[in-house]
């Protein structure tokens, strides 16, 4: 009995479940692309059954079920199991949601291109032959693998006692790995890890953390966890969904989609109204729809939990190194198949010189003779026979054997002169090459540059960009925030206290004059009052018209579509009764240096520091203590030593330096910071930049910038300076902002309009004018708020990204403006004869 399971579990073992570690092949891999060879099934050439391939390879060397060997067949064809497929399929040969192939009967295959670099100079001797199962012919024991196949296409399988499962990688960077190790043999994990940063999953997906990944790389095993791809979208009724674009390596999306429908009919999961697979030749597409009240980044949180849309691939590197299985770490891995292309380039190259040296003996031999040619003639013409002839030949000249009985053959051709420099030439050539491969074999540093030349080759010819992201945090420090991606985003709020979120890319770029597009389907009576950029890890300060702050994830406000109106504020936060936000700010951290300078309608002034507001209560706490008929309406982040711009509604502007304002507490009043006269307010407050324009527009769409420097600093509490002449055709002063002149504006009108415009469009003229048309309003419709988008620079981006990085790079970008400029052209023009 132990005599007998030993042997059994030997056998599975070494010829059945576990790959080599040279050719990263498992038996039946190896004798299925061996029997398509012998079919002369190449890529790009004609298809055949897949029967006939298995029928060949059952018959000639694996003599086993036809199922397990049409299985083998089946997953080297697909490209959701191998990252690089070996064979070539026509047909069904199943997909990602556990469906079968097609019988074997109805199926083709032939090898894929990739394939032949597996088997390429097998003729040459460079591998060992051994018998097949009957004796009667002779089969490859491994395969030269041209292509770093273990760690390429990875591989599973389950032996007795012991099992095998390793990831798949991207070609171009195993190339490089295996490139680096060759150049430095003694190379870390960690040094390989910068060309081979992880596995890369034909699934693509994301991969959580490099622990797991560099603990399988140092140990040969670890836990690589997996994520699928998803993205929350907006639906008609404000409602969202969760859609799934890319899953896990090796999970089953039908039984995944049942998983989910089993948690919703169990009623272990709330929110989730609908599941729908729309997947087609495009592309995955899962959509999850939910319930207008659920919270998109919660319900999506609890999938991951407890759904495979989070797995877990164990990686346990085992492979057969000389018939024995041993668990390997990366660079074991790496070197073994260092060694064996090395003895596959010398056996290549022996055999090349073997046959260089037989024909250069040859024509050696074929040069002499025709030196002697009328003396062999004679021999030849006297002999009774062949044999007679040849030796004596070999007796008279020296002739060896083989070189004899060539000159026996040679054609008369030979003998004109052409012929001669022929032999000639071809002699030459083959004392050079034998030098050539003699100098290969002499030097193992050749050999190396060969290998390395070889995998260059394959990456230039099948190499291709990574699948699978790696995300740079590990699975057991998720939390909410890690699984949202840091994106760029425009945030809206109304007067009414509604806000939402749309993507940066929402509004495009339009020119000087145009007409906008729909920013939000504003209900009666409501107006869009505040607008800003903020990325989806940003804290959001909510500053109230009475003087309470309050704080808020930018994730946690719901993505809407452009023309939906949003959530209202008050089921986000809990906003007093009656109170209206008024300010937001969006911070990267509370923690990080500098001041809120805030500012109300009355022209009163504060200034505290951020670190004030680091501790916020779900309520809020006040921030600014008000008199009874003042609101709170502008705060601005600064540094401590910029200058503070103020204006009013009725065209009167002021600049004075922030120093002038003490650090006050959080919950202190302010000091008189602009002079207001009865029947005019403050509109805006900024705070100014070297070289900046203070730009202001009207409420009929009239706006002009004008250099700060015009603005003479004055001390805070004046009256100030004229801003802009305001007249019935300017309308009163709607908003100002400190711009640059390769900035853009997102300008805003109570009917939810929203229009992008270039700054440098905006004509930079006096003080005291009125301004040119900036926007073109609908009747009844009126300029409410202005938005700058800042230019990108280095030194506003952040390495983890920040506000304006993505969306300014795009409007920044003419293609937009090109696109739509002749139409705009015609429309204004049609515009001012309307006017005339």
């Amino acid at each position: 009995m132990k005599n007998s399971y030993l042997l059994y579990s030997m056998s599975v073992i070494v010829s059945r479940a576990l790959p080599d570690v040279r050719d990263g092949l498992k038996p039946v891999q190896r004798r299925l692309l061996f029997a398509m060879r012998e079919l002369g099934l190449t890529a790009g050439g004609k298809f055949t059954k897949c029967v006939g391939v298995v029928g060949e390879t059952m018959k000639r060397f694996h003599p086993h079920g036809d199922a397990a060997l049409y299985g083998t067949l089946v997953r080297m064809a697909q490209d959701f199991s191998l990252r690089y497929p070996l064979v070539d399929g026509q047909g069904n040969f199943g997909n990602v949601d556990g469906d079968p192939p097609a019988a074997m009967r109805y199926t083709e295959c032939r090898f894929s291109a990739l394939a032949l670099e597996m088997l390429r100079d097998i003729q040459k001797n460079t591998v060992n032959w051994g018998p097949n199962f009957n004796q009667e012919e002779q089969e490859p024991l491994v395969l030269p693998a041209g292509i770093p196949n273990l760690l390429v296409n990875g591989g599973s399988g389950i032996a007795v006692g012991m099992a095998t499962n390793l990831p798949p990688h991207n070609l171009s960077e195993t190339i490089d790995a295996v490139i680096m190790a060759i150049d430095n043999p003694q190379a870390t994990v960690a040094e390989l890890m910068t060309k081979l940063p992880g596995p890369d999953f034909p699934t693509a997906a994301l991969i959580l953390g490099s622990k797991g990944i560099r603990q399988a790389y140092e140990t040969g095993r670890g836990s690589i966890v997996m994520q699928a791809k998803t993205q929350i979208e907006p639906m008609d009724g404000g409602k969202h969904a969760i859609v799934v674009t890319e899953l896990p390596y090796q999970v089953n999306k039908a039984r995944l989609i049942e998983q989910i429908a089993d948690l919703v009919k169990a009623k272990k999961i709330d929110g989730i109204t609908a599941l729908n697979d729309y997947t087609d030749k495009h592309g995955m597409r899962i959509v999850i729809e939910l319930k207008r009240e659920a919270h998109p980044q919660r319900v999506l949180n609890f999938l991951l939990k407890h759904t495979p849309l989070r797995s877990t691939f164990g990686a346990l590197m085992m492979a057969l190194v000389d018939n024995t299985p041993k668990v390997l770490s990366l660079p074991q891995i790496i070197h073994y198949y260092v060694k064996h292309r090395q003895e596959i380039v010398r056996r290549r190259t022996q055999y090349d010189l073997d046959k260089a040296k037989e024909r250069a003996h040859i024509v050696e031999g074929l040069l002499k003779a025709l030196d002697v040619i009328d003396e062999i003639i004679a021999i030849i013409r006297r002999s009774r026979t062949v044999e007679v002839a040849r030796n004596d030949m070999m007796a008279q000249f020296a002739f060896s054997q083989i070189q004899a009985t060539h000159i026996l053959e040679m054609q008369l051709q030979r003998l004109t002169g052409l012929e001669r420099e022929k032999l000639q030439a071809e002699y030459k050539e083959l004392i050079q090459q034998i030098a050539f491969l003699e100098g290969i074999l002499a030097d193992p540093a050749k050999v190396l540059g060969i290998i390395k030349d070889e995998l260059r080759d394959l990456k230039r010819r099948f190499g291709d960009a990574r699948r699978s992201r790696i995300v740079p945090v590990e699975a057991d420090q998720i939390g909410d925030e890690d699984m949202i991606p840091d994106e760029e985003m425009i945030v809206t709020i109304t007067r009414n206290g509604y806000i939402k979120r749309v993507a940066a890319d929402t509004y495009r770029v339009q020119r000087r004059g145009g007409r906008g597009v729909i920013a939000a389907a504003s209900k009666e009576e409501d107006e869009i009052s505040q607008l800003f950029v903020a990325t989806t890890h940003h804290y959001i300060l909510f500053f109230t018209d009475r003087g309470r702050v309050y704080r808020l994830k930018a994730y946690e406000v719901p993505l809407g579509s452009r023309q939906a109106m949003g959530t209202a504020v008050i089921n986000l936060i809990s906003i007093e009764p009656g109170d209206t936000i008024t300010a937001s700010v969006p911070v990267r951290a509370l923690d990080q240096e500098g001041y809120l300078v805030m500012a109300t309608r009355k022209g009163e002034v504060k200034r505290s520091r951020l670190s004030e507001f680091q501790n916020l209560r779900n309520n809020g706490l006040r921030a600014f203590d008000l008199e009874e008929d003042d609101r709170l309406c502008w705060v601005h982040l600064t540094t401590g030593r910029d200058e503070v711009l103020m204006a009013s509604r009725l065209g009167q502007a002021i600049r004075f330096p922030e120093t002038e304002l003490r650090a006050a507490g959080r919950g202190s009043g302010g000091v008189r910071g602009m002079s207001i006269d009865a029947g005019d307010e403050v509109v805006g407050m900024e705070i100014s930049r070297p070289g900046a324009d203070l730009l202001v527009v009207g409420e009929n769409g009239y706006g002009k910038r004008t250099a700060i420097d015009a603005y003479t600093a004055h001390h805070r509490g004046g009256k100030g300076v004229i801003a802009m002449r305001v007249t019935d055709k300017t309308g009163t002063i709607a908003d100002m902002k400190v711009v640059d002149d390769e900035d853009r504006l997102l300008i805003i009108t109570a009917g939810g309009i929203v229009i992008r415009v270039p700054v440098n469009e905006i004509r930079r003229i006096g003080r005291a004018t009125e301004g040119v048309r900036v926007i073109n309003l609908e009747p009844g419709d009126r300029v409410v708020s202005i938005e700058r988008v800042k230019k990108a620079e280095p030194s506003d981006v952040p390495s983890n990204g920040g506000p304006n990085h993505a969306l300014a790079a795009m409007m920044n970008s003419n293609q937009d403006e090109e696109m739509i400029a002749d139409a705009e052209d015609v429309d204004e023009a049609a515009e001012e004869v309307s006017e005339e």
